[in-house]
């Protein structure tokens, strides 16, 4: 992993600011400890914080081409270079070093901006070409690497990360409050906004080719939503085999590295899959971390035991006791943007227990939206949805939408039972409903919660804008397909994504994942929907694979999740800091909640009824305000 950076501008005679882009790119050391590499051209500059991975001695960045005329920075890796190293050589393009950035330098000068569309990794890159003045700016399939930029007409500045630009003392730095109130709807923004209205991020599967000041963004990949529409032609043998292949591929080509490298180990599904598979593989014991917490409901340790001990790893452990109201504000610093999933936290104890031993750490992430794995989610959704067909459209509208408003919330039943919230989904559409269950605040919620000014700044708008048009492409599909596709547009892209790689390069741990693969993602949408969510079984596929390798009661028992005790947390050990942070006269007169119903919500939290989840969000807000609006510049951490 590293951070790049850059700014380029319309007038070839403008002088860059090296000490700007010096600053931009000093900021994110944390992803690129090893290395700093700067170029400026006229009127061009790069900059590279790099974590060394491959090619130790010469993969210092930028790399150029023969003449130099044309340079790359990159932030992942391309898991193919070998196959386009020899392609290229074969054309007659000379390589200088063993590392995979040099494949692209060479791809742009053989396919143009197409070579984005060869590439097999997880990448965000910024390509230079000094002869046409033409800049191109890249990101993988899914997302899994991160690219902000902020252009004006003459200039456009880029980085891995948002806090860097803002060490631009030019840049506006306005709040878009549509990008706030997606947030407060959904705990995260929406690619491709950001929170400052001034800077985009660049779309998963989309590249920008910048030239003169104008600048054209494209979509070059996507789901193959067609052959999707045939997949129930397939059987589930022909399946099984296709899945261990494509997966023990995936694997193998994360495997290369010339640093230690590991897995991380939970003891759910999706880790054990690709922990076995590592195994298999490699024909070598893995190194596996895992990370418990001393409240037994929320550990996960023993099954890890079960699959470290079944895969034969050496494995690894910590017990931890967060000190979350230490940690916090470090963690809303590496989010840069208001993020209101509380997993992050783990998330972060678990990357730099695993710094410990390796640099390169496999994951299970894209599982669960991949092969369905949120049972709660998918199969609440499929049970709506077939009530949804027993009754005339009318009738249900009219008795669930009047059961839905005049039944009590019940906030201290676990979220599933609530019957309000059923009532109101089935009372509305099959998409509607997908978005109110992901909403940690609802739509009926909102009136009473957003401040008179803010209400009225989004007045006519609405967040469920930025999954209608996911839900629109893929409306040939059966609901399950169609939630696993906007599940891989937006949840996977703006919440699992940004944590594991904000969460990961703290600790300045590059964090691979096999099952995010675009041959497998591919693949799945092949995969019947039968064969994805069978009856009560989510990722029915993916556990018959796990089968014959793990234990039945590993295989099938229910789906913890990685999550915290939050609830308790915020009546105990973090009351002091959330309080005192919530109910501040500086938090609670920023203009964005009401402040009477920040106070109901803590009240009725500490009260009883379950108001974590929108706690956190409230409270994950204000400190985003205090580090990035508060403060003029933020600074490295110590």
């Amino acid at each position: 992993m590293c951070g790049i950076a850059g700014i380029v501008h319309a007038d070839p005679a403008y002088p860059i600011d090296g000490g700007l882009l010096a600053r931009i790119t000093g900021v994110m050391r944390h992803r690129g400890p090893d290395a700093q590499g700067l170029h400026v051209w006229r009127g061009a500059g790069f900059g590279h914080r790099r974590l060394s991975i491959i090619d130790l001695s010469t993969g210092d960045q930028p790399v150029f081409n023969e003449d130099r005329t044309v340079a790359v920075v990159l932030n992942g890796e391309i898991y193919n270079f070998r196959e386009l190293r020899a392609e290229l050589t074969a054309r007659g393009h000379r390589f200088r070093t063993r590392s995979d950035t040099e494949a692209i330098v060479h791809a742009w000068e053989e396919y143009g901006d197409a070579c984005v569309e060869r590439l097999r990794g997880m990448f965000a890159f910024a390509l230079w070409d000094n002869r046409t003045r033409t800049l191109l700016l890249a990101r993988d399939r899914v997302g899994k690497k991160p690219l902000y930029y902020a252009a004006d007409g003459e200039r456009l500045l880029f980085a891995s990360e948002l806090k860097a630009l803002l060490h631009d003392p030019s840049l506006k730095r306005s709040v878009d409050v549509e990008a706030l109130d997606d947030f407060i709807s959904f705990g995260a923004v929406q690619a491709p906004a950001t929170i400052y209205e001034s800077v985009r991020q660049l779309p998963p599967a989309h590249a920008l080719v910048w030239h003169g000041g104008r600048q054209h963004v494209r979509e070059y990949w996507d789901v193959p939503l067609m052959e999707a529409r045939a997949a129930k032609e397939k059987s589930e043998a022909r399946c099984l085999d296709e899945l261990e292949a494509l997966l023990d591929d995936a694997i193998r080509v994360r495997l290369v590295s010339d640093v230690p490298l590991g897995g991380f180990l939970s003891g759910g599904i999706d880790s054990s899959a690709v922990v076995l598979g590592m195994a298999r593989v490699s024909g070598q014991p893995p190194l596996t971390t895992s990370v418990g917490f001393t409240e037994r409901a929320f550990s996960e340790l023993e099954h890890a035991r079960t699959v470290a001990r079944a895969s034969g790893s050496d494995h690894h452990e910590i017990v931890v006791r967060p000190k979350a109201a230490e940690v916090l504000p470090r963690l809303v610093w590496h989010l840069d943007e208001p993020f209101a999933d509380s997993s992050a936290l783990p998330t972060y104890y678990l990357a730099r227990a695993a710094r410990e031993r390796v640099t390169v750490a496999l994951s299970g992430d894209g599982g669960d939206e991949t092969f369905a794995g949120y049972q709660r989610r998918y199969g609440f959704n499929r049970w709506e949805t077939r009530v949804r067909g027993w009754l005339p459209p009318a009738l249900r509208i009219g008795v669930f939408g009047w059961l839905g408003r005049v039944y009590p919330a019940a906030p201290r039943l676990p979220r599933p039972l609530r019957a309000r919230r059923v009532f109101q989904n089935l009372a509305t559409t099959f998409e509607r409903a997908y978005f109110a269950d992901l909403s940690v605040f609802r739509d009926d919620e909102k009136p009473s919660l957003l401040a008179p000014e803010l209400a009225s700044r989004l007045a006519g708008r609405h967040p469920f804008d930025a999954f209608a048009r996911h839900f629109d492409r893929a409306r040939a599909l059966d609901p399950l397909d169609r939630l696993l596709y906007v599940d891989l547009k937006t949840w996977l892209a703006n919440d699992i994504l940004v944590k594991v790689d904000r969460m990961s390069m703290a600790s300045s741990l590059e964090v691979r994942s096999p099952l995010l693969d675009h041959t497998l993602i591919e693949f799945a949408a092949t995969v019947p929907p039968d064969l994805k969510y069978r009856g009560r079984t989510s990722k029915y596929l993916l556990k018959r694979h796990l089968e014959r390798r793990l234990p039945a009661e590993v295989v099938h028992r229910r789906k913890q999740g990685f999550e915290i005790p939050l609830a308790a947390w915020l009546r105990g050990e973090l009351r002091p800091l959330a309080e005192d942070v919530l109910l501040a006269p500086r938090s609670l007169g920023r203009g964005y909640i009401r402040p009477e119903r920040t106070r109901a919500l803590w009240d009725e939290h500490q009260q009883g009824a379950d108001r974590s989840r929108q706690l956190w969000a409230l409270l994950v807000l204000e400190l985003w305000q205090r580090t990035f609006v508060d403060q003029p510049t933020p600074e490295p951490l110590a």
